[in-house]
């Protein structure tokens, strides 16, 4: 009816798709091949915009990154005629009706286009043929890091664009506007690392079987923060290192104090060190933390071992103490220090007994002090606490064997040298 062909010619939404192609002229162009096909490269002007470095993984050595890629090139098939001399802009669907150029991510190893709500495509067609053709894309790229310095570390990564099928002889990759070709938002920011810098460059990549390409560079140097590692690392093994060394404050002959002490700083380092490995990446050569926290192992693992010193030579110093006091009778005359060890009672002064009757002497000392106990008679026994606790400082500095003395100075001072040469030598 006459009221149905109006509306149709009132419906312009069914109209305009028609006006467009018939504008663009795609039906009548072969656009499988580039423009200007046979003739000199078609330059095609990239310019990106990062709009996040989405994370960064030390142990894939890869990052991922959001950004908007942009291509510019003229294709004077596309050329239309208009009055107002304004461009025209297409969704995704009419990418896969003309030529576009087919760049990738080199060393990508995922990537894709965002689609929601729809797919992040746009094409803008200029009267002159000029054209801009714009994707939102994340991609995760290899990063070749180097971990010696970690987690001290500058890491330098790059993002590479090429053309696939087309090298240099039938495309030209270039940044459409230098050095400003590459943008980024101001609000980009990682947990573990500081963006330096953001640069872009370009050069040629050679393929023995296709040829010469051009290839686009978008780099980037990353600083990691150290704080996190200072309280998770650096820190708790300094505080493990400076622990070990109360055992030298310790009587050398508290065994149980010193080794216990000592087995357990051994551990805790072990524990530290299996944590850093355990979020890094097998490498076969040495890092920055390995070195302080191996040494700062060593540093505790000597603290064991010098005990281990001390003791030996403590044992050997006492034996020969016992054979120049030795009598006749077989009875030895020990000082109430040396007791003490053996017999495991304190005695106020020296005091003579047989060395296979320590036990004895112990229990008797016991029942003795009960029976005073009973009898209201404590006299001995505050004047035995108060010489014990008045002698306490005595005792442990009269018994210190020499080499616990010098392990009080060189221990710190040699660690002390040695945090001072690391973090000169690394930051």
């Amino acid at each position: 009816s006459k009221r149905e062909i109006k509306m149709r010619k009132l419906d312009n939404t069914k109209i305009q798709p028609l006006k467009s192609e018939q504008l663009l002229r795609i039906e009548d162009h072969d656009f499988a091949l580039r423009p200007g096909f046979g003739g000199s490269p078609i330059p095609v002007g990239i310019d990106v915009q990062v709009e996040s470095i989405d994370s960064i993984s030390e142990v894939d050595m890869d990052f991922t990154m959001t950004l908007y890629l942009r291509h510019y090139w003229k294709d004077e098939r596309l050329s239309f005629r208009s009055n107002k001399n304004k461009s025209m802009t297409f969704d995704g669907r009419l990418i896969k009706k003309i030529w576009v150029p087919d760049v990738f991510f080199v060393h990508s190893k995922r990537s894709f286009i965002h689609d929601t709500t729809v797919e992040n495509v746009m094409l803008r067609v200029y009267p002159d043929g000029n054209v801009l053709f714009s994707l939102r894309i994340t991609v995760s790229a290899m990063c070749f890091m180097d971990f010696s310095r970690f987690p001290l570390d500058t890491q330098n990564c790059s993002l590479e664009l090429e053309s696939y099928a087309y090298n240099e002889d039938d495309l030209m990759l270039y940044w459409k506007h230098g050095n400003k070709s590459l943008s980024t938002d101001e609000h980009i920011s990682l947990s573990q690392f500081f963006i330096e810098e953001f640069s872009a460059s370009s050069g040629l990549a050679f393929y023995s079987s296709t040829g010469w390409y051009n290839r686009l560079f978008i780099n980037f140097a990353l600083r990691r923060h150290i704080f996190f590692f200072v309280l998770q690392s650096y820190f708790p093994a300094m505080l493990m290192v400076m622990l070990s060394w109360v055992s030298f404050w310790i009587d050398r002959r508290a065994v149980p104090a010193r080794v216990s002490l000592g087995i357990t700083t051994v551990l805790t380092m072990s524990t530290i060190m299996t944590g850093v490995s355990a979020s890094m990446p097998q490498v076969s050569y040495i890092k920055a933390v390995d070195v302080y926290l191996w040494i700062s192992f060593l540093f505790v693992f000597l603290s064991v071992i010098e005990y281990a010193a001390v003791n030996y030579l403590t044992t050997i110093e006492e034996r020969k103490q016992l054979k120049k006091k030795g009598k006749a009778s077989g009875m030895y005359s020990i000082d109430a220090v040396q007791a003490m060890a053996f017999d495991g009672c304190f005695h106020d002064t020296d005091v003579d007994m047989d060395l296979t009757g320590f036990s004895d002497r112990c229990e008797e000392n016991e029942i003795r002090g009960g029976a005073a106990s009973v009898s209201n008679v404590d006299t001995p026994r505050i004047k035995r606490k108060r010489s014990l606790k008045g002698n306490v400082g005595r005792i442990i500095l009269q018994n210190n064997h020499v080499i616990d003395t010098y392990s009080r100075i060189i221990f710190p001072s040699v660690y002390i040298v040695f945090n001072f040469f690391y973090w000169g030598l690394y930051i």
